[in-house]
């Protein structure tokens, strides 16, 4: 059985995380529970900081908050040096509740409202990654109206195809994301901005997918970018000092996963870049990328309390569990894998097959098919490992199910960052009917 992060089986059989008995916080947190290896997160983004510094490159790394987004996790993220990537302005606010240092936010879309810029502009942050013409627009609008800079980057699609899920590839030509770098978009958008007077334009963002495990798109991409900011080198003078290449870097969900670790990403990126820059007699950007899945994704662990059991004869065998896509939707948007153990039974041979289902009402609501497993009875805690990306922060409340609680662990000690959804939380937005009956229709 492979384990993540600080992940251990104790002797008498039981999984821990971060040195805590899984089953210990089933019993005081409940079931379904998120568990983050706090630990974990830190190595990750550390092995992101650390290479840069190594090959001494200016650069950021900032957490791609969307994966899961909380308080504690934008305080952690703070604590590691990471700058942050927000896509809402729910994001943005929930960063500064944290009290996350605003020059260090860097705010995606591609639909920002109004709203959400002037929140931008107040918070003064970082970076705006602009994504169109109609926000050009009102960027040049709101700076202009309150006299207050702004840096951008502007977001491209390279025409550079991840090799991943077709839902989930944003780098190619047709892409609802960015300007395109190949039919003139890209240069009608660095016309409107480049020398505005509110405006600092740094440079070119672009994010060509997600689950990604080898390095040649990223250099694929890092070249075309290049090229293009020579050219608005060569005819206007433009100096790029920032180059974001986005994120998409893999994590292991099952064995046929096989990620590469952060510094491969990074030091690959690194030299084409550097190359292509010196090549074309540029100086070398600053460096910046977004990890999202790959600091949080193998850091999270969700447990689940098994309840009823069906067999179909010579078809398959069922366990049913107390969430499912409520809070993991990504098997049934995704046709996502996972490997999964009894948590009490860790040590025990996998020699049963389950189809591990949620309690939605939804006969997709499955979780993992056909999952090797030990032998499961009603009560068992079920642990899924890799669920601390895309997990809680694409919840939702299906069925009025409330959402899950997510506790943090580390060396010996835990603590609560999200309380447990209640059935008053579910209802306290509703209001009663006031619309007088009619005649019917």
């Amino acid at each position: 059985m492979h384990l993540y992060g600080t992940q251990a089986i104790s002797e008498d059989g039981h999984l821990t995380i971060g040195k805590v008995d899984t089953l210990e916080l089933a019993k005081q947190y409940g079931t379904p529970l998120f568990v983050y290896d706090t630990a974990l997160i830190r190595k990750r983004a550390r092995g992101f900081i650390d290479t840069f510094k190594k090959l001494g490159v200016k650069a950021e790394v900032a957490y791609a908050s969307k994966a899961f987004a909380c308080v504690a996790v934008y305080q952690l993220a703070e604590e590691e040096n990471l700058s942050l990537d927000v896509v809402s302005g729910g994001e943005l606010f929930t960063a500064l509740k944290a009290g996350f240092p605003t020059e260090r936010i860097h705010f995606h879309g591609n639909n920002k409202s109004i709203a959400e810029l002037e929140q931008a502009f107040d918070a003064k942050i970082g970076c705006i990654v602009v994504d169109n013409f109609y926000e050009i627009e009102l960027l040049k609008e709101i700076s202009e109206r309150r006299q207050q800079p702004m840096r951008i980057l502007l977001r491209v699609t390279p025409g550079v195809e991840a090799h991943t899920h077709d839902f989930i590839t944003t780098g190619q030509a047709d892409s609802k994301f960015g300007f395109d770098l190949h039919n003139g978009q890209a240069d009608e958008a660095f016309k409107q901005t480049f020398n505005h007077e509110y405006l600092e334009l740094l440079g070119l963002h672009c994010h060509i997918g997600s689950q990604i495990f080898d390095t040649a798109g990223f250099g694929l991409a890092g070249e075309k970018l290049i090229d293009k900011i020579s050219a608005w080198n060569k005819a206007h003078d433009f100096t790029c000092t920032v180059l974001n290449l986005g994120g998409g870097f893999g994590i292991r969900y099952t064995e046929e996963d096989a990620p590469l670790e952060p510094q491969v990403y990074v030091e690959d990126m690194i030299t084409v870049v550097k190359n292509k820059a010196t090549v074309l007699g540029l100086t070398m950007p600053e460096i910046w990328i977004e990890p999202g899945r790959s600091l949080v994704g193998d850091a999270g662990t969700s447990l689940y309390t098994i309840g009823s059991q069906k067999t179909v004869p010579n078809v398959r065998k069922y366990i049913a569990v107390d969430g499912g896509m409520s809070d993991n939707i990504r098997p049934a948007l995704y046709d996502a894998k996972y490997d999964a153990v009894i948590a009490s039974k860790a040590n025990a041979p996998k020699e049963e097959t389950y189809t591990v289902a949620g309690k939605l009402c939804e006969s997709g609501d499955k979780l993992i098919i056909d999952a090797k497993l030990q032998e499961a009875a009603s009560g068992d805690v079920l642990a899924i490992f890799c669920t601390g990306a895309y997990g809680y922060s694409m919840a939702s409340n299906y069925n009025r199910v409330p959402r899950p609680a997510v506790v943090f662990v580390e060396n010996g000690e835990h603590q609560l960052a999200i309380k447990r959804e209640s059935y008053e939380d579910l209802v306290q937005n509703d209001l009663p009917l006031t619309l007088k009956k009619g005649e019917s229709i």
